[in-house]
């Protein structure tokens, strides 16, 4: 028996989710987690592409639904995709094999770069390259946001009502995330339910009228009255031992820190896994404040690790290891890593099952358009706070040059971010003014 070939389902398994071997899980999940650069949307063509077009473990009509139901649930939806398909094609332990074998490629990259840009006193030139790619932070942001909006809006544009709710669910994501940043989960949830009881009250006024079922007969909205959910929306080089040794050092100092501080970096991570709502830059105004009113990184630096979510391979949810580790090295960041997406695995091994049944139950669909606008403004919030962040002149017109390169001539997000860096070398090499490596003001506390 080949690698390639089906293996019979085991008594108790999911039937008919046993069409490869673990070791072909791990290698082509693996190889998407290597190569996904770009987020959510290269994720996603790379999974469709192994998933339907080359190996026809799932038809099309199943992929778009797995991606629909991933867009009900709260955390990385391209992340919860991965898992899905890959418990589709083996069932449970291949849910968790495909899903580990997803992260793990993102992580590890992103906690070497954590040590190489988010050291105390890093070179100039690794200055220069974080402070460019920062600059171009928020056009990705408003890009991700612009990109959610359009189609959001066309599926309330038929009901005046709902246009008018929608407006007011993104103006309450947007001030959130620029003002309460840490609470903005409860905003967010507000906004879900109060479309959830909304679109219940006709329901509820037409059970209780003459000739109707009586009050608490029949659970649920009828199929797709509440709408379709919200799309998910990606000098030399350094030697060895400049990735080695600010990696040693921050470990052992990590060792020390207090139970406190794991426990924060624990609640951070949950709220980014568990609590939100729309994904990508949602997490960033959950992460804001934590990250920089406790000291554990500048402003610079956290932009720096936004950045390095959005140009390494895999989850952009992987920028809380970033966060993590800037607070307790090694161990904080793979802790972060941990808590923020073992909501994901629960959500699929647990309910993927039912997820046909949650599609056709209009609740979940309704929260999600009280939900779904609120995330679009965070992200747009989010933006706000990444661009007041920025201190030197060359950095705003770096931005200025990212937008144009996203919204105009619609480049991808590495290409924009590269060539941010690049500048920011140049600018560093030139012997141009650097943001201040001690600069921390939170916007957010």
């Amino acid at each position: 028996m080949t690698s390639e070939q089906p293996v019979p389902a085991s008594p108790g398994e999911d039937a008919g989710a046993h069409l490869a071997t673990l070791g072909t899980i791990v290698r082509e999940w693996g190889r998407i987690g290597c190569i996904g650069f770009g987020g959510p949307p290269a994720h996603i063509a790379l999974l469709r592409k192994l998933c339907v077009s080359e190996r026809q473990w799932l038809d099309a009509a199943e992929f778009e639904d797995a991606i629909a139901a991933c867009n009900l649930l709260p955390g990385p939806a391209s992340t919860e995709l991965a898992i899905l398909c890959a418990w589709r094609v083996r069932g449970r332990p291949g849910a968790l094999a495909g899903g580990v074998a997803f992260i793990v490629p993102g992580l590890i990259v992103i906690l070497a770069l954590s040590a190489l840009f988010l050291a105390s006193t890093p070179p100039d030139w690794i200055r220069g390259l974080a402070a460019g790619a920062d600059s171009a932070v928020a056009a990705v942001a408003v890009a991700a946001g612009w990109s959610l909006l359009v189609p959001s809006w066309r599926r309330a544009s038929p009901d005046r009502g709902r246009r008018a709710r929608w407006i007011s669910y993104l103006l309450a994501g947007g001030v959130a995330a620029a003002t309460i940043g840490p609470w903005l989960v409860l905003v967010l949830l507000a906004c879900g339910l109060a479309e959830l009881a909304i679109r219940q009250r006709p329901i509820r006024q037409r059970r209780r009228a003459p000739g109707s079922l009586p009050p608490g007969a029949g659970g649920s909205l009828p199929p797709g009255a509440g709408g379709s959910p919200p799309p998910g929306a990606e000098g030399s080089p350094p030697r060895a031992g400049a990735i080695a040794l600010p990696l040693l050092a921050k470990t052992a100092a990590g060792a020390t820190v207090g139970a406190a501080v794991f426990g924060s970096i624990a609640w951070v991570a949950f709220k980014v896994g568990a609590l939100s709502f729309g994904g990508g830059f949602v997490i960033i105004p959950l992460m804001q404040a934590d990250a920089v009113g406790r000291h554990w990184m500048t402003n610079g630096q956290f932009l720096t690790a936004v950045a390095l979510g959005q140009i390494t391979p895999g989850p952009v949810v992987q920028t809380v290891a970033a966060v993590g580790y800037a607070a307790a090295g090694v161990p904080g960041g793979l802790l972060a890593s941990l808590v923020a997406f073992t909501p994901s695995f629960v959500f699929i091994l647990t309910g993927a099952r039912y997820f046909q049944a949650l599609r056709t139950n209009a609740r979940p669909q309704a929260f999600l358009d009280g939900a779904g606008p609120a995330a679009i403004g965070a992200i747009l919030g989010a933006a706000y706070l990444l661009a007041v962040a920025l201190s030197q002149p060359w950095q705003v017109a770096i931005l200025a040059a990212a937008a144009l390169l996203l919204l105009v001539a619609r480049r991808g997000v590495v290409l924009t971010l590269v060539c941010a860096a690049a500048a920011g070398l140049i600018i560093a090499a030139a012997g141009g003014p650097l943001p201040s490596l001690t600069r921390n003001t939170c916007y957010l506390c």
